[in-house]
């Protein structure tokens, strides 16, 4: 039997609860953090090392995302929607305009690797965030440095820091996939 929301979900524990969760988180924490580029604080680590600390946290988006889609499949793009719809209410309609492109792209980059790579999942996720961790990052910041007159966003600490905050998402994903899979080998047995 195929399952309807796609192979790379097979494994995924679908009950209403779950669902609401992950779907849920996902679509309150993308304005939550869009919210707050407007207003947190540049910190300085050494020299010209000036960062936004959110772009650390942008990767705790890919993780729930992953989790959101596998969830409910491709309609992970409605649930993105109704994200930047309370975006648009809480962070203004330049920071949806900038969340909205970068995670269009990312989601597109992921949608097509989850549908037309018939790898195993945890390469799939790796990939995925290989490919639209620097695209989505570089999409986001460019856009939204038109939001805050005070601080640029697209400069290379935030940049670097809004990467490695994803790939230590994809680093948590791949974690929770293969502590998963070690307990379903174990129930199997």
């Amino acid at each position: 039997m195929t399952d309807p929301l796609g192979a790379s979900r097979t494994a995924a524990v679908r009950t209403p609860l779950t669902m609401t969760f992950w779907v849920g988180l996902y679509v309150l924490l993308i304005p939550f953090v869009n919210w707050s580029f407007k207003w947190a604080p540049q910190w300085t680590l050494f020299g010209d090392f000036v960062f936004n600390p959110v772009t650390i946290v942008t990767g705790l988006i890919l993780v729930v995302r992953d989790f959101a889609q596998r969830q409910i499949g491709h309609r992970i793009f409605f649930a993105m929607l109704a994200a930047l719809a309370l975006t648009v209410l809480l962070a203004g309609p330049q920071l949806a305009i900038a969340s909205g492109t970068a995670f269009f792209l990312s989601e597109t980059i992921d949608w097509a690797l989850f549908t037309f790579t018939k790898r195993t999942l945890t390469f799939r996720v790796l990939l995925s965030t290989a490919i639209a961790a620097p695209v989505d990052s570089l999409a986001f910041l460019f856009l939204a440095d038109t939001v805050r007159s005070d601080s640029h966003q697209l400069t290379p600490a935030n940049l670097i820091m809004s990467i490695l905050g994803k790939l230590l998402g994809l680093v948590a994903v791949i974690v929770m996939m293969k502590m998963r899979e070690r307990r379903a080998a174990a129930a199997a047995a």
